[in-house]
């Protein structure tokens, strides 16, 4: 057909004028690359200023990227998982790595009474914050990374490492848009007084191996410890007098003035009931280690029964044999700043749908 010879002809004439692949005079370059950069944030939470860290991976300039909020586990951890100058194994600067690998940005802060964010509007009267007081300044630290120029606001995630994981499904169920990811690292999964008995009834069943106690003064303290959290639940006056003294001083400053508040408002949710009330679809990764002391994977089935129900899809549940609290192979001294390569793995996966590269 002779229109074709001619539409042939006319394509010929032009590549032998342009050159064969030279780009024409329309074509754009590359976007610039942005080399990875950590940046200083702060925000605002009930009259507080708040203290983090932006890691920004590299990327194609105007490109944007999946951002995570890290949150850290209990107690005064600062933006990086560390209670300095005791215990520093660097967990959330480890997870910002492992995500940033994976093209993921990243905010992590310094929670109240850590880090540069200091007391802030609760100087002097430590006794007034409760779980709701974290759960107003995460959200402030999610709408920051939100807001970002980098940012995808499709793609917000949120990673929490034990309590933090708690955290993590509270802010899920306020903040907009709703996460589109949750990665739950060894998180709180039972409330927070039964995890605390389980976990010093376990501690006691080791001196009585090791030959510390015996099992009738274990069981003393076992019961002891029951009573104690029974009334304070009760709001009545608790006696830890009979207890071993270390453990009667960790509940007495549990349940005293300076941190009441705080223990009966955790004490209060229920980590499953939380986990119920996240946006079906959401993508979730559960982490528990074998090795871990804190929070057992035996505790684990009713978050992941109340995840089911609330339709979240994803990974699921990852069981990291061998692996601690802290996400270090069991026997690792605890201020080792590494994560196991299961953890990492678990991250990875997690970060999957969302990975990208320059």
């Amino acid at each position: 057909m002779r229109w074709r010879t001619l539409a042939t002809a006319a394509l010929l004439a032009a590549v032998t004028a342009t050159g064969l692949g030279a780009p024409t005079a329309n074509a754009a370059a590359p976007a610039a690359l942005v080399p990875a950069a950590d940046r200083d944030v702060q925000f605002t939470a009930d009259g507080t200023t708040a203290y983090g860290t932006l890691h920004v991976p590299a990327h194609r300039a105007g490109h944007h990227l999946a951002a995570a909020l890290l949150l850290p586990g209990s107690g005064p951890t600062d933006r990086d998982g560390n209670e300095p100058p005791a215990l520093t194994p660097g967990t959330l600067a480890l997870i910002a790595d492992t995500l940033g690998a994976d093209g993921v940005m990243t905010l992590r802060f310094d929670k109240y009474f850590t880090g540069r964010t200091g007391a802030g509007a609760y100087q002097g009267d430590p006794g007034r914050l409760d779980l709701a007081a974290f759960t107003r300044q995460a959200a402030a630290a999610y709408t920051t990374l939100r807001d970002q120029p980098e940012a995808d606001p499709h793609a917000l995630l949120v990673v929490g490492h034990s309590e933090g994981g708690l955290q993590a499904l509270l802010l899920a169920r306020t903040v907009r848009p709703a996460p589109a990811g949750l990665a739950l690292l060894a998180p709180q999964d039972e409330r927070l007084l039964d995890l605390l008995a389980a976990q010093l009834d376990g501690q006691l069943d080791e001196a009585v191996t090791a030959g510390q106690l015996t099992e009738p003064v274990a069981q003393a303290n076992r019961a002891g410890i029951a009573t104690a959290i029974a009334d304070f639940r009760a709001g009545r006056p608790t006696d830890t007098s009979a207890l071993l003294p270390p453990l009667a001083s960790l509940l007495n400053a549990l349940f005293g003035p300076n941190n009441a508040r705080f223990v009966r408002s955790d004490d209060a949710v229920s980590p499953p009931d939380a986990a119920r009330a996240i946006r079906p679809g959401t993508r979730v990764t559960v982490t528990c280690g074998t090795a871990d002391a804190n929070v057992p994977c035996a505790t684990t089935a009713p978050l992941l029964t109340a995840l089911a129900r609330a339709h979240a899809t994803g990974p699921g549940l990852r069981t990291l044999d061998g692996l601690d609290h802290f996400l270090h192979p069991a026997g690792t001294p605890v201020n080792d700043r590494m994560l196991a390569p299961a953890a990492v793995a678990a991250l990875h996966e997690f970060a999957r749908p969302w990975k990208s590269g320059e």
